[in-house]
């Protein structure tokens, strides 16, 4: 089976790359793409996008989710192997898609592709967030000293797991380039393009990357990379390392918050401007604002940025809006699916999980807490009262 990998570092893209090609694939004939996603966070809110957006819908055969961690860990890579028996089962999938966590090491992968008669590598794509290499990693520049003072001092780092998803890539996307100026990918790729020489390097934005151009690729060259992976086998077993192991042994860790109250606008941005530290590599999930009360929000942060999405509507909301024209039979299946919902709230909730150095997320996950609204609040937003909203107003719709 034709299979693509779309790895990266936290929040580069890789869903809205996924995203894209689902939606192409839709008006594409003959195309039936598989695909498995993994998320470092058990509340699996990259599934839940796909879902939401309606690109594919969770309960698909040819869909499968593993949240919870990395694919390359020891627990992960039995739990894919699942997932590709799955969504292969019933012999219509054409093209296998494997979105992998921002906390996946390549190497143990890789090898259980190759080593799977069922599969036939055809690309490691590796999405860049050139926003983050140009304000935290110097464009990039810093990414190989500061990796190798880690294997100095025995250790692996943020920025050996970044320099890894580079060097076995047969393609880097350069992601996010609508966010810097002009010349700033060219300083990216220039600084990344020693760690991997082989690999073509392309700017991205908005995951507009057209499908054929990823269903035409060709096969993945192991050979390349071998040496590489063998010199890091090796290396683990010198230092009783593990390339396997979790995201918590090089200091990253997760919180979700779960609760079916909004945020207070004002509070959020408040906290964004000043709580968010550069050790919050990525939070992401749906939340809702007492001034947008109708419209499922996506928190969407990478780095020091932060992008708001509209992914659907409330559907409590959707009940009371005559102008969505719904039928009788859609109000009785969203009234069924509403009945054991929260009563003050319907399904309105925020579902966020936090991703970062452990030394820094508690900070930041407390401050969040903060921004929630309280009982007058609430109040107040049944009565009709107005919130001060600094968020931006101006929708930006994409067409693919």
């Amino acid at each position: 089976m034709p299979t693509t990998i779309l790895n990266g570092f936290l929040g580069a893209g890789k869903t809205t790359l996924m995203q894209s090609l689902l939606a192409q694939a839709r008006a594409a004939q003959g195309v039936t793409l598989g695909v498995i996603v993994n998320e470092m966070s058990t509340l699996d809110i990259d599934g839940s996008v796909l879902d939401t957006t309606e690109v594919i819908s969770r309960h698909s055969p040819h869909f499968a989710s593993i949240p919870g961690g990395s694919i390359s860990s020891r627990d992960g890579l039995p739990q894919f192997l699942d997932a590709v028996r799955k969504v292969l089962a019933d012999g219509q999938v054409t093209h296998l898609l494997i979105e992998t966590s921002g906390s996946t090491h390549p190497w143990p992968l890789l090898q259980a592709i190759r080593d799977m008669q069922t599969l036939q590598l055809r690309g490691f794509l590796s999405l860049v967030d050139t926003v983050v290499l140009a304000q935290d990693h110097d464009f990039g520049r810093a990414i190989h000293p500061r990796a190798s003072a880690h294997l100095q001092a025995g250790r692996r780092g943020v920025e050996n797991l970044l320099a890894e998803q580079i060097m076995f890539a047969s393609r880097i996307l350069l992601s996010k380039v609508d966010k810097v100026g002009p010349e700033v990918p060219q300083h990216v790729a220039q600084a990344i393009h020693p760690l991997n020489p082989f690999a073509d390097i392309a700017a991205m934005q908005w995951g507009n990357l057209r499908l054929e151009n990823v269903l035409s690729l060709p096969e993945y060259d192991f050979a390349r990379v071998q040496t590489l992976g063998d010199e890091l086998t090796q290396w683990d077993a010198d230092h009783g390392t593990d390339t396997m192991a979790h995201p918590e042994s090089y200091k990253i860790g997760s919180r979700v918050l779960r609760d079916p109250r909004p945020f207070h606008p004002q509070r959020l941005w408040d906290v964004y401007n000043k709580f968010l530290g550069i050790g919050i590599y990525r939070s992401k999930g749906f939340f809702w604002l007492p001034s947008r009360d109708n419209l499922v929000l996506l928190w969407n942060q990478t780095g020091g940025s932060v992008g708001l999405e509209i992914l659907n509507y409330w559907k409590v909301s959707a009940l009371q809006d005559e102008s969505l024209n719904l039928s009788e039979q859609e109000k009785e299946v969203m009234q069924a699916k509403l009945a054991q919902a929260d009563p003050d709230f319907g399904d309105r909730r925020c579902q966020l999980t936090v991703i970062g150095n452990e030394a820094e997320l508690d900070a930041f996950v407390d401050a969040l807490q903060t921004c929630f609204c309280d009982d007058a609040e609430i109040a107040a937003w049944k009565a009709g009262e107005a919130f001060a909203d600094p968020w931006p107003q101006t929708v930006t719709t994409l067409k693919s």
